[in-house]
């Protein structure tokens, strides 16, 4: 579902990182994606583990792969999680973070109040910018003008490419490795970071 967003989003740079074993995941990429796919301009590609043998987090994924931000120069970094069902047109998505200057977007949707408990929750101000990030709180924090609600993190994230080195450093150096952990909480007040309204994407 991810690729298929991103591919149909005209996001056609993208590397799959894979964790436990893969095999059917990479024969299935290489079957449905990569020979079907692969061009001079477009890319599906798998990468694996370094020679620890697994990635200890989201962050770590990425961090051990960070040369390849810094080959290819993008305007922008996707990280999304593939573990979700759901169709995003990720342009939406893209718009909203260039119009805001943010430094980071997290995608957001909304959640019956009641329900917030068992997910990240984000805390904004009425224009998106996120003050806070929740886990799993008790009282969660409601969507600005609606208090039945509350913005869950979807664990898709945009990332500006120098911002996204920075932080992948210094967790790297910190013992970070996840996003949601060990990343997003300390970007409030730091960097501008916007919760994208999911609900909003057509």
């Amino acid at each position: 579902f991810v690729l298929s967003n991103l591919v149909n989003s005209g996001i056609s740079d993208i590397y799959v990182l894979a964790q436990h074993q893969p095999q059917s995941l990479l024969e299935y990429l290489d079957r449905a994606w990569v020979s079907n796919f692969g061009g001079n301009d477009c890319f599906v590609t798998t990468l694996m583990p370094g020679e620890g043998g697994l990635f200890s987090g989201t962050a770590d994924a990425v961090y051990q792969n960070l040369h390849l931000i810094e080959r290819h120069q993008p305007d922008l970094v996707a990280v999304f999680a593939a573990d979700h069902i759901y169709r995003m047109d990720v342009r939406q998505m893209v718009a909203y973070h260039l119009e805001r200057n943010a430094d980071v977007s997290v995608a957001a949707v909304p959640v019956p109040i009641k329900q917030a408990s068992a997910y990240g929750v984000m805390v904004t101000d009425s224009d998106g910018l996120i003050r806070e990030f929740q886990e799993k709180p008790q009282q969660p924090a409601a969507i600005p003008g609606d208090p039945s609600r509350a913005y869950a993190s979807m664990g898709n994230y945009l990332f500006n490419p120098d911002v996204l080195a920075v932080l992948l450093e210094e967790a790297g150096r910190n013992g970070g490795s996840d996003f949601g952990r060990h990343i997003m909480p300390g970007l409030p007040g730091r960097f501008p970071v916007f919760a994208y309204d999911f609900s909003g994407n057509r």
